[in-house]
């Protein structure tokens, strides 16, 4: 057959985009989008790491035995929490039964974990527990569990709890972020920290000449937003042009989720050599940079608010959660590490349809002895009649016990398996076993569409709608239950 030469390229899974509510990009007429981590792709190992060695000078710099702490990042991954009640690192299912737990560099085993978490779900509203929402959490968590091993040992202060441990290494990390130390590393060796991205400025050009409006709303400041995006960019522009010319307002130092809460006053930039500012109370499409502001104020500068505005981040709460919570934007997450866990369940796929089959064929043993064991206690208590006629019950029963553990058998190494895939200590970053993970319902519950890249908007386009497809429930027939 020929190909249809208007078809839209299909692209790898690792590139799709995935929809959790339709989203219609007709009716979107604003599109704002983070920097870091969003329209900027980092090498987040070596972006971390940096982050660690910093904030580990700070603490040794407090007289804390730090010096050989290494980051590692097969230690961490985004969605976990941490437990600052009890210093471990969790994995938790959507319903906030914790499923993995680590103490210090030491996983807990069945019984430890259970005595630990039996009957405790994560609750994320609890100061206890501090979520992993983003990639810039990674540094944090690696230090705060290296840290407690420290802790346990003795080799850190007297007098401090997991709390009181947590609140310097978020201190020094947050101290890392704002002295410029790590920045200046950045910008001294972008190519080490920036994975390029040809496609990027076509979709944003795509978007902006579809009439959106397009806008930039960082936290970082402008120095090092101008110097990143100049990097980022401007290879890609047209001729003649500029980074700039692809958003008609731009906004630094954001200070993103109070950005979405609180009213704080905007700025123009009016020197941008020096950050000069004063304050501004009118448009924010001159072309202009401004500092700070709020939701509120781009809404009204705008004249759109609610569904008209798409916002575009990495950070889990600070980015889609309450710009969806509070102010019903719609809203798009970057998941950088989608590409390898998409990559790594397409290469699993063979053994997981192995690993299903399996399964089925165990709980058509598992229902084959329940019914075996029904039918012995009514045989043997008299209340009623067997549902069916065993000759010799008791031998059934252990051939079908013996059944269901040989499947065991060949089961155990494949599950084992599927709960190592993209990374080994914790497994895919939105399942937890068989279940979605907790930040999978993060996800679900505050991001209309995820994907791993900005550029990833490319195709479809500016035009697209991302239609939710009907989500199966788990009483939906299915075609091998309706024919067995």
């Amino acid at each position: 057959m020929p190909t249809d030469p208007f078809l839209v390229p299909d692209p790898s899974p690792e590139r799709r985009v995935f929809v959790n509510r339709t989203l219609n990009m007709r009716s979107i007429k604003a599109i704002g989008y983070d920097m870091d981590y969003t329209l900027t792709q980092y090498h987040a190992e070596a972006w971390e790491e940096c982050a660690f060695g910093h904030a580990r000078d700070r603490l040794a710099a407090l007289g804390w035995q730090v010096e050989s702490l290494e980051f590692d990042a097969s230690m961490v991954s985004r969605g976990l929490v941490m437990d600052l009640e009890l210093g471990n690192l969790l994995k938790a299912t959507r319903f906030g039964w914790v499923i993995r737990a680590m103490h210090g560099i030491r996983f807990l085993d069945y019984r430890d974990l259970r005595r630990a978490y039996s009957g405790i779900l994560v609750d994320l509203a609890e100061d206890r527990y501090v979520f992993l929402n983003t990639l810039f959490s990674l540094s944090e968590a690696s230090l705060f569990a290296q840290c407690v091993e420290l802790l346990d040992a003795g080799k850190l202060p007297r007098g401090l709890g997991y709390g009181e441990l947590f609140a310097a290494v978020r201190a020094a990390i947050d101290g890392a972020h704002r002295d410029g130390l790590l920045k200046a590393d950045v910008l001294a060796d972008p190519e080490r920290f920036i994975n390029l991205d040809s496609d990027i400025v076509d979709s944003l050009l795509d978007q902006k000449h579809a009439g959106k409006r397009m806008m930039l709303i960082t936290n970082s400041e402008w120095s090092f937003a101008n110097e990143i995006m100049t990097y980022t960019f401007d290879r890609y522009m047209p001729e003649g042009q500029t980074w700039r010319d692809l958003f008609g307002t731009v906004i630094v130092s954001a200070a993103k989720p109070g950005f979405f809460t609180s009213s704080n006053p905007l700025y123009k930039v009016v020197d941008e050599e020096s950050g000069l500012l004063q304050p501004h109370h009118g448009s924010i499409e001159h072309g202009d940079v401004f500092y700070g502001g709020n939701a509120r104020l781009v809404e009204e500068y705008l004249g759109l608010s609610g569904d008209e505005i798409l916002y575009v981040g990495d950070h889990l709460f600070g980015d889609v959660h309450f710009s969806k919570a509070l102010l019903r934007w719609r809203t798009a997450l970057i998941l950088q590490e989608l590409e390898s866990e998409s990559r790594a369940l397409s290469e699993f796929l063979p053994t997981q349809q192995r690993l299903e089959e399996l399964m089925a064929k165990k709980e058509q043993f598992e229902a084959k002895l329940s019914a075996l064991r029904l039918a012995a206690l009514r045989a043997r208590d008299g209340y009623a009649e067997p549902m069916f006629e065993v000759s010799d019950g008791e031998t059934a029963i252990v051939e079908t016990r013996n059944e269901i553990l040989a499947l065991d058998d060949v089961i155990a190494p494949l599950a084992i398996e599927a709960g190592r895939l993209r990374n080994e200590a914790w497994g895919l970053m939105m399942r937890a076993g068989a279940d979605k993970s907790l930040l999978a319902r993060q996800v679900e519950r505050y991001a209309d569409i995820y994907t791993s890249r900005v550029s990833n908007l490319l195709y479809p386009g500016p035009y697209a709608m991302f239609r939710i497809g009907r989500l199966d429930l788990p009483h939906d027939p299915h075609p091998q239950h309706e024919s067995s």
